[in-house]
């Protein structure tokens, strides 16, 4: 129970501050520091990311900023993209999987230092804005699936780089997309419900919720830049881990 406190804590300011990193932290905590079996971590994780991105989109200022039809469109264009992308994944060699994704934080890193983002607006551009944000959602959907994780660390750089957001702006509306693609990852895994140890669950859930809406409140004084650059801090050092781990397996098979 402290552990999934602690781990909670960490989720929760991951997904409150950054509107990302749930789903990369919370299995390997359920797995490594809880000691859960994979499946039973999956969907308790699930129930977790929900539970914190939920939490840190309740600030009444990161609520302003939602842009609900294009979080809604990303999410919902992302569900089939993650069923094909899971169907795809099956098919390749799991290190090869975690290193491509290694290669794809880097990049994503690299742009999000680059890029400034738009100056805050209350409006996205509508021009081009429902083939853009749906191919977005559905090519985010395809990574989640392929590389079984939330998809966070995705949203909010394709939020800001291909539809223009700011850097506050994308982590609020990434928080809508967390929860569609955890609420339906979580459906596929109804199988596994009565293998969840509730105590932990609720334990871990209520804690990254709580501190998520604290982490959300006090975003909204941070910098957009402090948050974007902290943001990409964050992708570099979980590649660098999982590149590393995926190459030392890859190299002694």
């Amino acid at each position: 129970m402290i552990l999934a406190v602690v781990f909670g804590v960490v989720i929760g300011l991951s997904t409150g501050l950054l509107g990302a990193g749930g789903s990369i932290l919370a299995v390997p905590a359920l797995v490594y520091g809880v000691g859960q079996p994979m499946s039973t971590a999956v969907p308790t994780a699930l129930v977790v990311v929900a539970a914190s991105a939920i939490g840190g989109l309740c600030s009444r200022n990161r609520l302003r900023l939602v842009q609900w039809p294009v979080a809604l469109v990303f999410g919902l264009a992302g569900i089939p993209g993650a069923i094909g992308g899971a169907v795809l994944g099956r098919s390749l060699p799991q290190d090869w999987l975690l290193l491509g994704f290694a290669v794809l934080m880097v990049v994503v890193a690299a742009r999000m230092f680059r890029s400034g983002g738009r100056g805050p607006s209350s409006e996205v551009d509508q021009q081009g804005f429902l083939p853009r944000t749906a191919a977005a959602g559905s090519g985010v959907g395809v990574l989640t699936g392929l590389f079984g994780v939330g998809g966070g660390f995705v949203v909010v750089p394709a939020l800001t780089i291909l539809l223009g957001l700011t850097a506050p702006q994308a982590i609020a509306n990434s928080m809508v997309v967390i929860t569609i693609n955890s609420v339906s990852g979580l459906v596929a895994h109804t199988g596994a419900a009565a293998q969840l140890d509730l105590g932990v669950l609720l334990t871990f859930a209520a804690t990254a919720m709580l501190v998520s809406v604290a982490a959300a409140r006090f975003s909204d004084r941070l910098p957009a830049s402090t948050v974007r650059r902290a943001f990409a801090w964050t992708v570099l050092v979980i590649a660098a881990g999982v590149g590393t781990s995926s190459a030392i397996n890859l190299a002694t098979a």
